[in-house]
């Protein structure tokens, strides 16, 4: 990534503010729609999650990475396609782009701008499913960028969608959406005062994938690359 921070963070402001609008919208949408139907609603918004996703990660990809989530900058840091200083400036960006998301997503559908959630997301089986679906989430990101970096965008989508479906929390997996979340009073929304958990639960499942993509996909080290052949002249 050779574009300049300000580009970067604005492509990283765009994708999240897109992103969570589709998570947002999807819900309300979904909730319409469905008529009761928790699996019918369930599938309205994973479905369009996973789909944005993808989308969103191939487009600002080659701006900044597409990480859209903090977890995800830090592993891009923690493995060297990062520089650290720039890992707070775009948690900011995110931060501020899921804020615009949830306006956009509450105004399309006529909704209060800003209001508090309502829905209660807590307890082991909720913190354990965050900490194994970013735990995935990162490692699939790692690994695919060890062996084959174009189809990320594709695996990301893939991934999410299905931890919709086989984790207890709906696969948050991004520590700033998250925070955001606890400003819509939609099916998406969680309570203020049960975002903590989901954070910790968040960062330790990435730091642990982290510490696993090492030691899957290790880098060559210095002293393992060959060594240059003298070239020969002839005489």
């Amino acid at each position: 990534m050779n574009e300049p921070l300000s580009k970067r963070l604005a492509a990283e402001a765009l994708g999240s503010a897109f992103l969570l609008a589709t998570v947002v919208g999807s819900s309300i949408m979904g909730a319409e729609l469905a008529q009761g139907s928790a699996a019918l609603a369930l599938f309205v918004t994973s479905t369009s999650t996973a789909a944005m996703l993808a989308v969103l990660i191939w487009l600002f990809g080659p701006v900044s990475g597409g990480h859209l989530n903090p977890v995800v900058s830090l592993a891009f840091a923690a493995t060297g396609q990062l520089k650290w200083r720039d890992v707070a400036p775009y948690c900011l960006a995110q931060l501020a782009g899921f804020l615009i998301g949830v306006w956009a997503a509450h105004a399309m559908f006529e909704l209060p701008i800003l209001e508090l959630a309502t829905v209660a997301r807590t307890g082991s089986g909720h913190w354990l499913a965050e900490a194994i679906a970013t735990f995935g989430l990162i490692l699939v990101i790692l690994g695919c960028f060890a062996r084959t970096p174009a189809v990320v965008p594709a695996m990301v989508g893939l991934y999410i969608g299905a931890a919709y479906w086989f984790t207890a929390s709906t696969a948050f997996a991004n520590p700033a959406m998250t925070i955001i979340r606890a400003f819509t009073a939609t099916p998406a929304g969680i309570l203020p005062q049960h975002v903590a958990g989901f954070v910790v639960a968040e960062v330790i499942g990435a730091a642990v994938a982290i510490a696993a993509g090492r030691y899957f996909w290790p880098k060559p080290s210095p002293a393992a690359a060959p060594e240059a052949q003298p070239r020969r002249i002839p005489a």
